[in-house]
C-alpha cells in the first residue's frame, strides 16, 4: 500500500532560516520550478517519516499576508486554496516581535499552524529568554526550538507536524487578536451578514472575510463578487458602509487601526512570553559591521572579497580542469583508434567531443563561482553589498535593493531579471532589468577563462575581475544615462533589512551550488550540443573542401596561407575559409575586424546569442582543438589573434546581446517587446564601441 502523503507548507519572513530548514528536512530530494501563472521561484520536497509521505512546499518569504506583493498573494493563495494538512511558520527567535506580526496572520486562518522558534541560539547570546509553553498556551499552537543550520529540532519539529496533521481536532479558533469593540462588532455585523446571505458556502471562513473585506482587500472582494454575485454585491455594500463608519469614528483607514491592534495583541504576548537579560551582550554582527560597512575601508573590502572569489574560481578551478580535459582526451583518443577515417569521425571527434568538451571542462570553475555566491547570500554579507553600493547607485536614481539582482546576475541573468520584481517602483525595475545583463553571468566565464588563460598567464585571475568591474561601471553609467532620458523620475527611498551574519550550514551551501550547476549540466546535453553539432556541419560543409583529420593539415594550412591568414600554417585541422561557416565568417568580419576579432572570432561571437557558452564550444569546433583547454588556448596563442584583441573580445562578450533566456526573460518581466529589441540593440552597439575604442586605443598607445 502506498504511505499517505501530507502537505507542509513553510512560511515565514525572509530571513528567518525557512530556506535552511527547507534543505535540512528535504536535502537533495527537491525540486524547483515557477508558481503557477507567476515568476516566483518554488521549491518542493519530498520526505518519508512515520509511514507518511511529507511533501514540503517552501513558500515565498514574506513580512505579511496583506495582498501587496506578488510573494504575499502566493504564500496566502497557497494557505487558503492549497489546504496544507500543517503551516509551519519558522520564527527568528532572536528578532521575536517582528516575526510574530505574520505568525498572529496565519492564527486567523482557518488552518493548523505549528511554530519553530529558530536562530534559538542566537536569541540566547542575546540574553533573550522565550517561554515556549507560555507562548503555546497563548496562542493556542505547537512549539518548537530550532537551530536550522546545526540540524538542531529538525526532527522534534517534523514530529509535531505529522502528530498536528493527524489530530481529528478542527484548528482552535481561541487566542486570535481581539480587536476594540468598534471594530469586532463590525466583525460581527459582517459575519452574521453573510452567513445569512451565502448559507454558508464562502470560499472562506466567515470570520475571516469579514476581517480582510474591513481591510479593503481587492483581491477577496474581487473573489467574492465573482463566487457569489448578486449576494456578493450585497456584502460589498454592507462592509463599505461599515468601514465608513468606523473611519468616520477613528479618523483613519480600519487597516491601519487594525494593524496597531495586532501590534498591542503581540506587544502583550512579548511581555508574558520574553525575558531580555540586563547582562550586556556583545552583538557580533553590529561589530563586523563597523568594520564591513564603514564608509571608507567597506567598499575597498567588498571589491576584496570580489576579487578573491574569481581569483580562487580560476586558480582552484585548474586542477579539477585538467582531470576532466584529460577524461575528454582519452575518449577521443579512445574514438580516434576505433572508428575509421572518415566523416563520422570528424563530426564525433572535433564536433561532438571537441564543441561540448571545451564547455564541460569549466564545470569546476562554474561550480566554485555558484559556491561563492551561496556563501555570500547565506552568510548575509549580500545585503551588506546593497547597502555599501546604496550611494553609488543613487547616481543612476536607484537604490542599493537594485544591486542585489545585479549580484545575482554574477550567477544567471534569468533569475536575477525575475528577482527585480520585488521592487516597489515599475521604472526602478525596468532600469535594474535593462543593466543587470551587463552583469557577467556564469555563462560568459569559460569564454574569459579560455582568452585570459591564452594571453595573460598569471595576470588571468586580475583580468578577469577587471572585466567583471568595468560591467559594473558601464551598468552604472548605462542606468545614469536612461535615468536622465528615457526614465525620469524621482529617486525612491532605500529600506532594507541587515539580517544577522550567520555561519552557514555547509549542506545548505552544496546544495544551492548544485541546484545552479545542474542547470549547466542541463545546458551541455541540449543547446550546446545542437549548436556544436550545427557549428561542425557549416564548417564541413560544402563537402568538397571537407578533408579527414589527418589528411586535412596540409591542404588546409596551404590554403589559409595562400589567403593572408597570419599563423594559419600553425593551425592545422581549423576550420577553411571555403567552408559555410568560413563564407558567414567572411561576410561578418568587416563589422568585427575594427575590434582585432578576425572571422572565427565574428562566427564564434554570432553563436553566442543561443547560449554564451557555445562561443568556447564554436572555438573549439573552428580550431579543431579537440576537448583540451590547453590545446584550444595553444591554437588561439598561434592564431592571429593578440593579447589586446583577445581583451576586445572579452569586452564584447561581457557588453553585447545577452541569451536567448534571457531575452526572453526580458520580454516577459517588462511586458514589452520595445524595451526587449531595446536592449537588444543597444547593448550590442554599446558593446561594439566600447571592444572598438579599447582596440584602437590600445594599438595608438603601442604606436606612441
Amino acid at each position: 500500500m502506498p504511505s499517505q502523503t501530507l502537505t507542509i507548507a513553510l512560511a515565514g519572513n525572509p530571513n528567518s532560516g525557512k530556506t535552511t530548514i527547507f534543505n535540512a528536512i528535504t536535502g537533495t530530494r527537491q525540486k524547483v520550478g515557477n508558481w503557477p501563472g507567476v515568476t516566483v521561484e518554488k521549491k518542493e520536497g519530498t520526505v518519508a517519516r512515520d509511514g507518511f509521505t511529507l511533501r514540503i512546499v517552501d513558500l515565498p518569504g514574506t513580512y505579511s499576508l496583506t495582498p501587496f506583493s506578488i510573494e504575499e498573494i502566493v504564500s496566502r493563495d497557497f494557505v487558503l486554496d492549497s489546504r496544507p494538512d500543517v503551516v509551519i511558520d519558522i520564527i527568528d527567535a532572536s528578532n521575536l516581535e517582528r516575526s510574530l506580526y505574520l505568525a498572529t496572520q496565519l492564527r486567523e486562518l482557518d488552518c493548523k499552524v505549528l511554530f519553530a522558534l529558530n536562530m534559538a541560539d542566537m536569541a540566547r547570546s542575546r540574553g533573550i529568554k522565550i517561554n515556549a509553553d507560555k507562548l503555546s498556551k497563548l496562542l493556542a499552537v505547537p512549539v518548537v526550538f530550532t537551530v536550522g543550520n546545526k540540524n538542531e529540532g529538525i526532527d522534534a519539529l517534523l514530529e509535531r507536524a505529522v502528530e498536528l496533521a493527524r489530530a481529528d481536532l478542527p484548528p482552535s479558533t481561541r487566542r486570535r487578536v481581539k480587536y476594540n469593540k468598534d471594530i469586532e462588532a463590525a466583525i460581527q455585523r459582517l459575519v452574521a451578514h453573510i452567513e445569512s446571505q451565502n448559507g454558508g458556502n464562502l470560499l472562506y471562513d466567515p470570520r475571516w472575510t469579514a476581517i480582510k473585506l474591513l481591510e479593503d482587500d481587492r483581491i477577496i472582494k474581487e473573489r467574492l463578487a465573482r463566487s457569489a454575485g448578486d449576494r456578493g454585491k450585497q456584502i460589498l455594500e454592507l462592509a463599505d458602509r461599515e468601514r465608513h463608519i468606523l473611519m468616520d469614528r477613528f479618523d483613519e483607514d480600519p487597516e491601519i487601526i487594525m494593524t496597531d491592534e495586532r501590534y498591542g495583541f503581540i506587544a502583550g504576548i512579548m511581555k508574558e512570553i520574553c525575558t531580555t537579560s540586563s547582562r550586556q551582550r556583545i552583538d557580533v554582527s553590529r561589530n563586523i559591521d563597523r568594520v564591513l560597512t564603514n564608509r571608507f575601508v567597506g567598499f575597498p573590502i567588498f571589491l576584496l572579497f570580489i576579487w578573491i572569489m574569481f581569483q580562487v574560481t580560476f586558480t582552484a578551478g585548474d586542477y579539477p580542469v585538467r582531470w576532466i580535459e584529460s577524461v575528454f582526451g582519452m575518449l577521443s583518443a579512445a574514438l580516434g583508434q576505433v572508428l575509421p577515417s572518415g566523416l563520422f569521425k570528424d563530426f564525433l571527434i572535433n564536433g561532438v567531443i571537441a564543441g561540448v568538451g571545451s564547455v564541460a571542462v569549466f564545470f569546476p570553475n562554474i561550480l566554485i563561482l555558484f559556491f561563492f555566491i551561496a556563501l555570500l547570500e547565506d552568510t548575509g554579507y549580500m545585503a551588506r553589498a546593497a547597502f555599501l553600493m546604496d550611494k553609488i547607485m543613487h547616481l543612476i536614481g536607484l537604490h542599493g535593493k537594485s544591486f542585489i539582482p545585479m549580484l545575482m546576475g554574477f550567477g544567471c541573468n534569468v533569475p536575477a531579471i525575475m528577482s527585480a520584481r520585488a521592487l516597489e517602483s515599475e521604472k526602478d525595475r525596468i532600469l535594474t532589468i535593462l543593466i543587470t545583463p551587463f552583469m557577467s553571468c556564469s555563462a560568459k566565464l569559460p569564454v574569459y577563462i579560455i582568452l585570459a588563460g591564452a594571453f595573460f598567464g598569471p595576470q588571468a585571475g586580475s583580468v578577469i575581475f577587471s572585466i567583471y568591474l568595468l560591467g559594473i561601471l558601464l551598468s552604472i553609467a548605462t542606468g545614469r544615462l536612461m535615468r536622465s532620458t528615457l526614465l525620469r523620475g524621482a529617486d525612491a527611498p532605500f529600506v532594507m533589512e541587515l539580517p544577522p551574519y550567520r555561519v552557514p550550514m555547509l549542506k545548505s551551501l552544496l546544495i544551492h551550488m548544485w541546484d545552479r550547476g545542474k542547470i549547466f549540466l542541463r545546458k551541455m546535453s541540449g543547446i550546446i550540443l545542437i549548436g556544436s553539432t550545427v557549428i561542425w556541419i557549416l564548417s564541413a560543409f560544402p563537402q568538397e573542401i571537407h578533408r579527414p583529420p589527418a589528411d586535412r593539415p596540409a591542404q588546409a594550412a596551404a590554403a589559409l596561407q595562400a589567403k593572408g591568414h597570419p599563423g594559419a600554417a600553425d593551425t592545422g585541422t581549423s576550420t577553411a575559409p571555403e567552408s559555410y561557416l568560413g563564407q558567414l565568417g567572411k561576410l561578418l568580419e568587416p563589422a568585427f575586424r575594427p575590434m582585432g576579432i578576425d572571422w572565427r572570432g565574428g562566427v564564434a561571437l554570432l553563436s553566442g546569442f543561443a547560449a554564451k557558452e557555445i562561443v568556447v564550444s564554436t572555438l573549439g569546433v573552428l580550431y579543431a582543438a579537440e576537448s583540451n583547454n590547453n590545446a584550444l588556448q595553444s591554437a588561439l596563442r598561434r592564431s592571429s589573434m593578440t593579447p589586446l584583441s583577445a581583451l576586445s573580445m572579452m569586452i564584447f562578450v561581457l557588453l553585447y546581446v545577452p541569451c536567448l533566456s534571457t531575452v526572453a526573460a526580458i520580454r516577459r518581466e517588462t511586458g514589452s517587446t520595445r524595451w526587449m529589441l531595446f536592449s537588444i540593440f543597444y547593448s550590442t552597439g554599446l558593446a561594439w564601441v566600447v571592444s572598438f575604442c579599447v582596440y584602437q586605443g590600445g594599438r595608438l598607445i603601442g604606436y606612441l
